[in-house]
């Protein structure tokens, strides 16, 4: 699900409601008394946890293939600030009583696994994927967001603040591809594939999680109900459309 969290947010995400009802208006003390609505809070904030520590690795294994000292760096800093938001979402696990190792686990396969899919074959290919794939798990984390309690909701927030990743993929992307257009039909398909990939992805690691899946469809709480489940999606999707725009792809 949550990849990294350097993408830019689109401007049809969803904003936290001017005044939320139910769960949402609630604080975690008493929105954590529902035992199935805090297991969902815990294995969205373990997700959460993993994609960024990955990220963090990511990010300085993506350094290795900066053309520059100067892209190096960028890179660099933006892996600090994913590790910072890592450790946010852990010691918010350790408050309210998780172990987070734990909360982690049972979304490591999933993720690894995705990124051993996509993994990039160079610079340009690793841009497209931390602004264009994770931008997509971003999105689905700030849908899910406006329906958790103030205190979730509020942390979940903070930790998709962009990094500065957005920019500089846009940058350099255009740039390559004003160099060389012959770059963006390769990127085109990249992008087209790591969708399809990080939809899939998505869709698989909730229906995993029994508490996750039934917290999103409206079992618990305040969810999603059947039909707003497709319209998030489509919400998803234009925002990707959006986002290829602003690398000059084709969607």
């Amino acid at each position: 699900m949550r990849f990294m969290t350097t993408s830019d947010k689109p401007d049809n995400a969803s904003e936290t409601p001017a005044e939320p009802t139910g769960v949402a208006a609630q604080d975690w003390t008493k929105a954590s008394a529902d035992p199935q609505y805090r297991a969902a809070v815990v294995d969205l904030l373990g997700a959460l946890a993993y994609g960024e520590l990955a990220a963090f690795e990511r990010l300085a294994e993506d350094a290795k293939l900066a053309p520059t000292l100067a892209d190096k760096a960028e890179l660099a800093k933006m892996a600090s600030a994913e590790f910072h938001h890592y450790e946010k979402l852990r010691d918010r696990l350790t408050e309210i009583g998780e172990e987070p190792t734990l909360a982690m686990e049972p979304f490591v396969a999933a993720l690894d696994g995705f990124h051993r899919q996509t993994a990039p074959s160079d610079w340009l290919e690793g841009l497209v994927k931390a602004y264009v794939g994770d931008s997509i798990a971003s999105d689905f984390y700030r849908e899910v967001a406006a329906r958790l309690d103030t205190n979730s909701r509020e942390l979940v927030l903070a930790v998709l603040d962009d990094t500065g990743h957005a920019g500089f993929a846009v940058e350099k992307v255009r740039a390559a591809i004003d160099a060389d257009p012959r770059v963006g039909g390769r990127l085109a398909l990249w992008a087209r594939r790591l969708m399809g990939e990080a939809l899939s992805q998505s869709q698989r690691v909730v229906a995993d999680r029994d508490a996750l899946s039934t917290m999103l469809v409206g079992g618990v709480a305040d969810g999603f109900d059947l039909a707003e489940v497709g319209r998030m999606f489509s919400r998803i999707t234009e925002a990707h459309t959006k986002r290829m725009a602003a690398l000059g792809l084709a969607a």
